[in-house]
């Protein structure tokens, strides 16, 4: 499977809209303490504007919804279900992301078989309760540095408060790409701030692979 190198969170329908007008191709529901159908409704929704777009569509921690519902995976958080159980119940044709502060949670992570891997975060943002530790540019440089030399595959993207500026540096830490929620749907346009990420997404893994 290939694995996006823009991960969009959000969590309405409107806001996948918007962001997959602007070429966004990979969202994630991220939603908490709703009651279960009206979770199940907003999942139902963002599954729609992604099926519309040809979007893969990822579910945060539930993945007995995504199974309900076919989405294409879940992701998650380091409290939530161990993704080797998430495995048992949803079967290898999910795709199946998982959360990473340090290098020793990319090791687990990596032997539990998950499909890609969100390090972070970046740097403070007020989307995520209980913030693990930051961890910055040299932060992803360290761990980045470990990955490679015990070499590993599995596709890292960059998350936290990440913003256009940043995505050279990232790539070039070694990061496949990054996850953004408030840079995208908090923009004046989302849909002109996803093309703007998509278009030096682009260009930076044109870079990197030279």
């Amino acid at each position: 499977m290939t694995i996006s190198n823009l991960h969009y969170i959000t969590t309405t329908a409107q806001a996948a809209e918007l962001a997959c007008r602007g070429g966004v191709r990979w969202v994630q529901l991220r939603v908490k303490n709703l009651p279960a159908a009206e979770w199940r409704q907003r999942a139902l929704d963002v599954q729609t504007v992604c099926r519309h777009h040809g979007a893969t569509f990822i579910i945060n921690d539930n993945p007995k919804l995504a199974l309900e519902i076919g989405a294409d995976g879940v992701h998650l958080g380091k409290q939530d279900m161990a993704p080797t159980e998430a495995r048992a119940l949803l079967g290898p044709q999910f795709i199946i992301g998982g959360t990473a502060n340090t290098f020793a949670d990319i090791e687990e992570l990596v032997a539990a078989g998950v499909d890609y891997i969100g390090l972070g975060p970046f740097r403070f943002t007020t989307t995520k309760e209980k913030l693990s530790p930051i961890l910055g540019l040299d932060g992803y440089a360290e761990i980045m540095a470990q990955y490679r030399a015990a070499g590993f595959t599995t596709p890292v993207v960059g998350i936290g408060g990440v913003e256009l500026a940043d995505i050279a540096a990232l790539v070039a830490a070694g990061l496949h790409g990054v996850a953004v929620s408030g840079a995208i749907g908090g923009a004046g346009s989302p849909t002109e701030a996803a093309r703007l990420f998509v278009k030096e997404l682009s260009g930076t893994q044109s870079i990197a692979s030279l």
